[in-house]
């Protein structure tokens, strides 16, 4: 078995094993399997231009997804919260999470993460990332300023950091 095999057999096992629920959707009736080389990636409204994600099942404005997201070397979610449980599965690449009060966390290759919902964390993308990110409900992201009051996303990330408008939701 392949080190890409293994990784991937592991991350199944967590996504099922931890009990990830997945909106009815056609792939989820007819079953899918694809490579990300296969995947449209597109760019998201409320993260940052270093991002793209790619949907794998479910629907994230009405209920439980799965998304396969990359981002490039340095690039930054800043503080920010979801209403959902997130969970992250790292593909490849290497991150940093941080947590309020809580110690800084390196992901690698095959790495997990869990924020149980509202809990104020960042995302840093310390070497190209490839992640499923996985939400038990309706997928959101409210950022937060040093004192934990929300504030929209121009100010989170900065001048040019957003998308565009025509970026998907």
């Amino acid at each position: 078995m392949t080190r890409s095999q293994r990784i991937c057999g592991t991350l199944l096992t967590v996504a099922f094993a931890g009990g990830i629920a997945v909106a009815a959707s056609t792939d989820v009736e007819h079953g899918s399997a694809r490579n990300p080389d296969e995947m449209k990636f597109a760019p998201l409204r409320s993260m940052p231009a270093c991002s793209e994600s790619s949907l794998q099942s479910g629907n994230p404005a009405t209920g439980p997804s799965i998304a396969l997201a990359k981002l490039t070397t340095g690039c930054e979610v800043p503080w920010h919260w979801h209403t959902p449980n997130e969970h992250l599965m790292m593909v490849s690449g290497e991150a940093r999470i941080d947590t309020k009060d809580e110690r800084s966390v390196a992901l690698r290759a095959g790495g997990f993460a869990r924020m149980p919902s509202r809990h104020v964390h960042r995302f840093t993308c310390v070497s190209e990332c490839l992640l499923y990110v996985a939400s038990d409900a309706a997928f959101d992201v409210h950022y937060v300023d040093a004192e934990d009051r929300e504030i929209p996303p121009e100010t989170a990330f900065g001048p040019g950091g957003r998308r565009s408008a025509e970026a998907a939701p």
